[in-house]
């Protein structure tokens, strides 16, 4: 980098080999116009409709490629990007197969080389030495560009690292740069890297402060003095330094796990800024974001001006909600390691399940949300049923007796039992609006000799009308559950978001 970049040069890594070159293009204003010779930047529509290359909206680069819309600026962009040698010693013969997808390694590097002792003191980051890899993500890209896999990879996670033995997956970085991190990464999942993505402490912070600020929110307050972070709980608008100390915070129980969530909801934060604010549509305001965010990043040398805007046409039609994250599902969150120190073990064959969904361009899907779905298709159930018992007989107390079995069976019952238009009601209705035909027929089915009726006046809740033949109700048997193995203290199943569940509100 040029030396006028605010202290933030890249020394040599531990092998001599981090040494990262990029041309010094002059930024343009937008594209030429054949015409007039103006210099234009597409309109805020066409940009928001590109605002699909969400590839690495996973750290600051997939910010920034959902705003590199034409071939000027991110040729511009391109040049402007660090680059490095990440795939040239790999034996393509002892990597995995490609499998028509795309995947990125987005690392996330804690080396605080190149940060001021000012800077480190008011990050917060301390002053350790060397590098390793602080955050770690896999950005799957489907075959048909529509859809993106985000998956978090935990840096404790213990895994055999190629050449070195079992290690932190994080330690990779440590021994051997971005090569090694690629090669361990591919050897523990199977799925083949195509491209590499890094972000240093100053680069993070850089896009958070040129976006303005992101909202991020709590469900219950963080207090974590090493990191000074003091926040309570509910939704919070922080600038670079505080969304660094947010995402990078382990003060919480389940430490690097939920250190993976609110990664997840800051980047989410960050597309969803960069992409609803005026950022994009003042082409002053752009060529700054993209100088100010861009100087701290490093991607491999394949990823090109040409691999940019061929993405960004790709996926152009995608958006927050087709974007899902997860993380590796974990086993158990306090294995002791032969060195004595604590570590990470995920569970091997959800894991294996999980990439090979990958490979194979498969969704994923909470497993919770497969059964969310059995439920809506199966049998109605007491507690979603919203009902209000009337009196057609005229024989005192029947109505309370009712809305007491009614409620002792799980029934929603929010006002007492009333009296009917009139009393001569020889058959006991239960009456229902359009959309609850099957909640009306499994409710006739517990009170003997009823029929339901529809009512087209009735939205959302039912209405039983005891008439004379009205005689019991055969409350609902109650299947009992099946004993569940209790998980461990370390269990961390699978579980998914998409990039719109991630933003607060």
């Amino acid at each position: 980098m040029n030396d006028d970049n605010g202290g933030r040069n890249r020394p040599d890594g531990p092998h001599g080999g981090f040494h990262r070159e990029r041309s010094q293009p002059v930024p343009p204003d937008g594209r030429r116009s054949p015409r007039s010779g103006r210099i234009t930047v597409p309109s805020r529509t066409v940009r928001r409709r590109r605002s699909g290359l969400i590839l690495m909206a996973c750290l600051s680069v997939l910010v920034l490629l959902a705003s590199g819309t034409s071939w000027a600026i991110t040729g511009w962009m391109s040049g402007t990007l660090n680059r490095f040698d990440v795939f040239g010693d790999l034996a393509d013969g002892d990597r995995p197969e490609e499998t028509g997808g795309l995947t990125f390694l987005v690392i996330g590097s804690d080396s605080r080389e190149s940060i001021t002792e000012e800077d480190r003191t008011a990050l917060s980051v301390g002053s350790t030495p060397g590098r390793r890899s602080d955050t770690m993500m896999l950005v799957r890209v489907n075959h048909e560009r529509d859809r993106v896999t985000v998956v978090g990879l935990p840096r404790d996670l213990w895994v055999e690292i190629p050449g070195e033995g079992d290690d932190k997956i994080n330690a990779a970085y440590a021994y051997g740069g971005p090569q090694l991190a690629v090669r361990t990464v591919e050897s523990v999942t199977d799925v083949r890297i195509d491209h590499y993505v890094e972000v240093d402490f100053s680069g993070f912070v850089d896009v958070v402060d040129a976006l303005g600020g992101i909202d991020v929110c709590l469900p219950e307050a963080i207090r974590d003095p090493k990191a000074k972070l003091d926040m309570a709980a509910g939704t919070h608008r922080v600038d670079g330094a505080e969304a660094l100390a947010f995402a990078r915070t382990r003060a919480t129980p389940r430490g690097d796990l939920d250190r993976i969530d609110r990664q997840q909801q800051v980047l989410s934060a960050m597309l969803d800024q960069a992409l609803s604010s005026e950022t994009l549509a003042d082409p002053a305001k752009l060529t700054a974001f993209l100088e100010s965010a861009l100087s701290s990043v490093t991607v491999d040398e394949g990823l090109d001006t040409a691999t940019i805007n061929q993405l960004a046409y790709q996926m152009r039609d995608v958006d927050l909600t087709e974007v899902t994250f997860t993380q590796v599902p974990i086993a158990d969150m306090d294995f002791w390691t032969p060195r004595g120190d604590v570590a990470l073990l995920w569970d091997e064959p959800a894991a294996r399940e999980l990439f090979a969904d990958i490979n194979a361009d498969r969704p994923i899907t909470d497993p919770s949300d497969t059964a969310s779905e059995e439920e809506k298709e199966g049998e109605p159930r007491p507690e979603d049923i919203r009902v209000r018992v009337f009196n057609g007989t005229g024989t005192p107390g029947l109505g309370a007796t009712l809305d007491t079995a009614l409620t002792g069976s799980g029934f929603r019952v929010p006002d007492p039992a009333s009296d009917w238009s009139s009393r001569d009601v020889s058959s006991t209705q239960v009456r229902h609006g359009a959309d609850d035909a099957a909640a009306a027929g499994y409710l006739a089915g517990l009170i003997p000799n009823s029929e339901a009726v529809e009512d087209t006046t009735l939205d959302g809740e039912l209405q039983v009308v005891i008439g004379f033949d009205y005689t019991t109700f055969q409350a609902p048997e109650v299947e009992a559950p099946e004993p569940e193995e209790a998980p461990s203290a370390g269990d961390a199943p699978l579980t998914t978001s998409t990039a719109r569940d991630n933003i607060c509100g």
